[in-house]
């Protein structure tokens, strides 16, 4: 039995910061370094008086799944249209997805886990409706 990478985060006194997004506020779950590096786990919330400004992007990760713990969040989807999460929500964002955060309540709140953890972000030109696809995809099947 081994007892490596065990972590424990209680929400009592728990530290949030600023980070990826401006008008998002990160609490850091401990996981990133009970794993390694594989995945990283957070607990996100909106930023209070924060202007909210989301641009068209992508992520380079092999997992994203984001649920709502409290409150909403509205994203649009490359292929899938607007998405509105409320509490109890969750959504699987495959890897290279084309998404923009359309706005969320005051009150927001999720959890999103991701591997790896340290992952890249980079912004795109827009985000393709439903049936279309970037120039960049290719659309021969795996």
């Amino acid at each position: 039995m081994t007892t490596r990478g065990f972590v424990v985060s209680h929400a009592e006194g728990a530290h949030f910061e600023r980070g990826l997004r401006s008008f998002f506020e990160y609490r850091d779950l401990g996981i990133r370094q009970a794993t390694d590096g594989r995945v990283v786990a957070h607990v996100i919330r909106a930023a209070a008086g924060t202007d909210f400004s989301s641009q068209p992007h992508l992520h380079e990760t092999s997992f994203q799944l984001v649920y709502v713990l409290k409150g909403w969040v509205e994203f649009e989807y490359e292929g899938q249209g607007r998405v509105r999460l409320s509490a109890g929500s969750c959504v699987h964002q495959p890897p290279r997805i084309r998404h923009r955060e359309i706005g969320h309540s005051a009150d927001l709140e999720l959890l999103e886990i991701v591997m790896p953890a340290d992952f890249a972000t980079m912004e795109v030109d827009g985000v393709p409706a439903a049936g279309a696809l970037p120039q960049d995809r290719s659309t021969s099947a795996a």
